[in-house]
């Protein structure tokens, strides 16, 4: 049976010119919700590119054989190049406290490549029982003061992984994101039952892991919730504005917007100009000078280490 009824669908995997598609809820198409699709010729003239995450319209639905055509794209929210991924809601920055030891001027990297996307960001520490729980609180306490408030996971104390899943299942579309090594597929195990992508231990030399996860997937959370699989998501070269930093620091942002902090120059890069009225007493100032004057000798940045 072939339907030519159109359904809005969201794509959670593509592989060669196939793309597998899971329609929105609809009662007459809750047993067959997973569909193989190819684009229409059209779709595919007009040179758009369908990206994991994406929401399309699907005609021409097979019932018996679960296949169908993408008729169309819909507008998406943002686009992450780097594994290609569409629609992220939220970024969950994950970084160990040990194996492989925390690198502050590392997190701080990760945490304004994932500023940059426009979504909410989280940060995560893993591998919480190898610290002491004063170490715990005093790194709870410094993400604090950079704008975050760190979720900690220990593998003695369950509870903190209950409460991120809780969470997660509140989002809409959420990734990990941060180094090898830190425990980004152990926690995807955890979270997706069956899902079974084998892990590597840090490297003695390096000590850094070694990305075992290789293809990007959606897998669904809740009714209205899907978490990325993707393949160790350690971002590459990112090009940013030298004037959109200051957004991406929330410690400056919120002086700028909430304290209502007027400088002399719109332009304002807050290091130092004339007339800047900037409160420059916070931790994270010197990565964020560091930033601005790789910016405007490379015109990009990059995470790295």
């Amino acid at each position: 049976m072939i339907t030519e009824k159109k359904y809005k669908g969201l794509v959670t995997k593509k592989f060669n010119e196939f793309f597998l598609v899971e329609l929105n809820q609809h009662k007459n198409l809750e047993s067959n919700k997973k569909f193989l699709c190819k684009l229409k010729k059209s779709v595919h003239f007009r040179n758009q590119i369908i990206y994991v995450g994406d929401e399309v319209i699907l005609n021409q639905i097979d019932l018996k054989n679960k296949r169908a055509t993408i008729e169309s794209l819909l507008k998406r929210n943002n686009l992450l190049e780097r594994p290609s991924v569409a629609n992220i809601s939220n970024i969950y920055v994950i970084c160990s406290v040990e194996e492989p030891k925390l690198n502050l001027s590392q997190v701080n990297r990760f945490l304004i490549s994932a500023e940059q996307l426009g979504v909410e960001v989280s940060l995560v520490l893993t591998k919480c029982d190898l610290i002491t729980e004063q170490k715990r609180l005093f790194l709870i306490d410094k993400f604090q003061l950079w704008g975050y408030q760190p979720i900690t996971l220990n593998l003695n104390n369950p509870d903190n992984f209950k409460n991120l899943l809780i969470e997660l299942k509140k989002k809409k579309c959420s990734i990990f994101m941060g180094p090898s090594g830190v425990g980004k597929t152990t926690l995807l195990n955890m979270i997706i039952p069956g899902l079974d992508n084998t892990t590597a231990p840090v490297s003695s030399k390096i000590k850094r892991g070694k990305n075992t996860t290789r293809n990007v997937e959606l897998f669904s959370l809740s009714s209205k919730s899907f978490i990325v699989d993707t393949p160790g998501f350690n971002m590459q070269t990112l090009k940013i504005d030298t004037f959109e930093l200051p957004n991406l620091y929330p410690e400056i942002h919120k002086q700028l917007v909430n304290e209502e902090i007027k400088c002399k120059f719109r332009n304002c890069l807050h290091v130092d100009d004339h007339g800047c009225n900037l409160n420059k007493n916070f931790e994270r100032y010197t990565f964020y000078k560091e930033m601005i004057e790789s910016s405007k000798s490379h015109y990009y940045l990059t995470p790295g280490d």
